[in-house]
């Protein structure tokens, strides 16, 4: 009889652990999609906006066409972009065209005292500010998700309900480098 007994607190000792993990593994996995999501609302916000100033950009510096055709195409490579990983290689190459039309713009005056332009460029650098703060948080969250998953005996049990280590948003390799001031 109290063999019984302590198989059955035994047996439920591990299935209250087993509930208590895939509880919060289940919440842990709901607070990266959340994080992954609210990226993606401020990368469609910056989307919307890149067509805007490429127009106001063109039509100061009509010879860098490539330049811009080349920033739309990237647009629609990153909104196409399925996996969280394909999107961070292309928001890397966009941030990079993006520098490439405000390095545009620095040619122009005329440009850089337009109304629509200073408005797009300080939007966009509160988005970018936005998206930054956003992939910190996503970073913070897939940082416990990893490791509520790695960490014996989670580790077995997530491997077996199929949890993965998730990706971690890196920033582009423009944004590591040292920024150089000249005077």
């Amino acid at each position: 009889m109290t063999i019984t007994l302590i198989v059955i607190a035994i047996l439920v000792v591990l299935g209250g652990f087993l509930i208590a993990l895939y509880n919060k593994l289940a919440r842990q996995k709901l607070v990266v999609n959340e994080a992954e999501a609210d990226i993606e609302t401020f990368l469609k916000q910056r989307y919307d906006m890149i067509p805007n100033l490429v127009e106001i950009v063109k039509g100061y510096a009509k010879h860098e066409k490539e330049t811009f055709e080349s920033v739309i195409a990237m647009r629609s490579k990153a909104m196409a972009a399925g996996s969280l990983d394909e999107k961070m290689g292309m928001e890397k190459q966009l941030s990079a065209g993006i520098m490439k039309i405000f390095a545009v713009a620095e040619s122009y005056p005329d440009l850089k005292a337009n109304e629509n332009f200073k408005e797009l460029q300080t939007s966009l650098k509160g988005l970018e500010e936005n998206i930054q703060k956003s992939r910190r948080f996503y970073n913070g969250t897939v940082r416990d998700f990893n490791t509520v998953i790695a960490v014996f005996p989670n580790s077995l049990i997530a491997g077996i309900m199929g949890y993965k280590a998730m990706p971690f948003f890196e920033a582009a390799e423009e944004e590591k480098k040292n920024v150089k001031i000249k005077f």
